[in-house]
């Protein structure tokens, strides 16, 4: 299995005024959607989904172990994915969890990507709803392009992270911002991640609140622009990592990663 980064040292990380990002761009039509019916304790629809299992690291030195159970990854008969970490010895790992991807299931070019979701809380919890270029496997990463819809550290409750990598602006170099809720957590109920993209533009809301707007403008001279083609799904819960500290004994397991919908969207006009 290749390993690609997923952290990211944020540049500019304060969120502007939405009031200064918004922009008429047109309305969006529903294409596409997962609402994960099914029984309880049921596996993933493989149609769309399927696993990346493997436990080396990922490129991030996560410490989790992904597999393709329903201990890990399962639907939970109330119309939700649940993603699931577990401490337990497993192939070598002290943890496990799990990661799907939509390459070859789903995937679309521009438009209006979102999912509705409720977070882990715990020290070392790394949960993520992002998309890779669809020609990840034919030029590598970052080449293929990287959206990170939202990142979250289980520590950090009420601060979500969105941000693009690409040749020139990758691992710690990415370029993004992050969110803060206005109150509560993103551990006590569902929220809504989305991201707009658009030639020329990429757009991030929380709850349908616009925090983050990045053009080509935006990018280190010289750098190119990689998010015009085909774009896939993936979802996954890491334990560990570069981007944030290991779990202590505070961290609770299991901790779920739950995921009510996930859909995609094209402009009307």
């Amino acid at each position: 299995m290749r390993a690609y980064l997923l952290s990211a040292v944020l540049i500019g990380c304060a969120a502007p005024d939405s009031s200064e990002l918004a922009e008429d761009f047109g309305t969006w039509e529903l294409v596409w959607e997962d609402d994960f019916e099914g029984s309880q304790g049921e596996a993933i629809d493989t149609t769309t989904w399927t696993h990346e299992v493997g436990g080396d690291g990922w490129g991030n030195e996560q410490l989790e172990h992904n597999t393709d159970r329903t201990d890990n990854v399962r639907l939970d008969g109330a119309g939700n994915l649940e993603i699931v970490a577990l401490k337990e010895d497993f192939e070598g790992n002290s943890y496990t969890s799990g990661r799907i991807r939509s390459l070859g299931g789903y995937q679309q070019s521009y438009g209006r990507y979102e999912a509705r979701i409720k977070l882990p809380e715990g020290k070392g919890l790394w949960p993520a709803f992002w998309m890779l270029g669809a020609d990840f496997e034919q030029v590598g990463w970052p080449t293929c392009g990287e959206i990170d819809i939202m990142e979250f550290r289980g520590d950090e409750t009420y601060v979500s992270l969105g941000t693009i990598h690409g040749p020139g602006y990758s691992g710690g170099e990415g370029i993004g911002a992050e969110y803060t809720l206005p109150e509560g957590t993103f551990t006590d109920d569902y929220h809504t991640f989305a991201v707009e993209v658009d030639p020329e533009h990429i757009a991030w809301y929380v709850d349908d609140t616009l925090f983050q707007r990045i053009t080509p403008a935006d990018l280190p001279a010289g750098t190119p622009w990689v998010f015009d083609d085909s774009l896939f799904f993936i979802l996954n819960l890491a334990v560990g990592g570069a981007f944030l500290s290991n779990p202590d004994e505070n961290t609770a397991f299991p901790a779920t990663m739950s995921v009510d919908y996930v859909r995609a969207y094209e402009r009307v006009d």
